[in-house]
């Protein structure tokens, strides 16, 4: 995974050539881009103003704020686009401001998805370029924000859109020898340097075994949620990499 720092570029954590039935001659690159920054005003007044320099809507006044995104070579658009950040204000004045900047920029709130306490909020949109999710906790005098919006249209032309009600899980060996994934009662071997596969699953936690000879298996829990695509990795060196969300 790449992860870009205020314009730092470093080395490409993954590149995954997707081919074969749901992912024919489509190259993804999953890379993250983050960044640390604090911006602490004083607090003259309760009200959070816009910051038009961020990706994504967020108040200028934070503690921390970090952007992440999956992106595909070749397309400017990511598939999917992340904003966490820290907002030292109540629960109440961040959702009140997210509320009405998303609405602003044509966010579609979908109301009985809503769920709003003194707490915790959690709120789903359509957005004018695929669905959305804003997630709000309270922790001491800040809110924390995690706010994740997805492009439909470049996640078909990558052959990574799950079907309606379902998800998607692709799997790459990038390895010098074959990886044998067990998922869902399945068994799927891949052969060294072998194109990526894709299969549905639908919503739901399911345990998974990844192994290579010579390795002990890895074992883990994968949780998927209609409308996700998650990847699942053994590298150059034979060792799985923890699950990606790539949209």
């Amino acid at each position: 995974m790449a992860t870009v720092e205020r314009g730092a570029q470093a080395p490409a954590r993954w590149q995954l050539v997707a081919c074969g039935l749901a992912l024919f001659a489509s190259c993804l690159l999953a890379a993250s881009a983050g960044a640390f920054v604090s911006n602490l005003p004083p607090l003259f007044s309760a009200a959070l103003t816009l910051d038009p320099a961020a990706k994504l809507p967020a108040p200028t006044r934070y503690s921390y704020r970090g952007i992440h995104t999956t992106v595909m070579p070749g397309l400017e658009a990511p598939l999917r686009t992340r904003l966490e950040a820290r907002v030292p204000a109540k629960l109440g004045d961040v959702l009140a401001f997210y509320r009405t900047e998303l609405r602003n920029l044509g966010w579609q709130e979908r109301q009985d998805d809503a769920v709003v306490t003194a707490d915790q909020a959690r709120l789903a949109f359509v957005s004018p370029i695929g669905p959305a999710t804003l997630e709000l906790d309270r922790n001491g005098g800040s809110t924390a924000v995690r706010l994740v919006q997805k492009n439909s249209d470049v996640a078909t032309r990558a052959n990574v859109l799950p079907e309606p009600g379902q998800a998607k899980l692709v799997f790459s060996n990038i390895g010098e020898n074959e990886a044998v994934l067990e998922i869902s009662e399945r068994t799927i071997p891949r052969p060294a340097g072998a194109n990526a596969v894709a299969l549905d699953l639908l919503p739901g936690k399911y345990p998974y075994a990844l192994s290579v000879p010579g390795r002990p298996a890895t074992t883990n829990m994968l949780t998927v949620t209609a409308g996700d695509t998650w990847e699942l990795t053994v590298g150059r060196d034979g060792a799985a990499w923890p699950p990606l969300q790539l949209y």
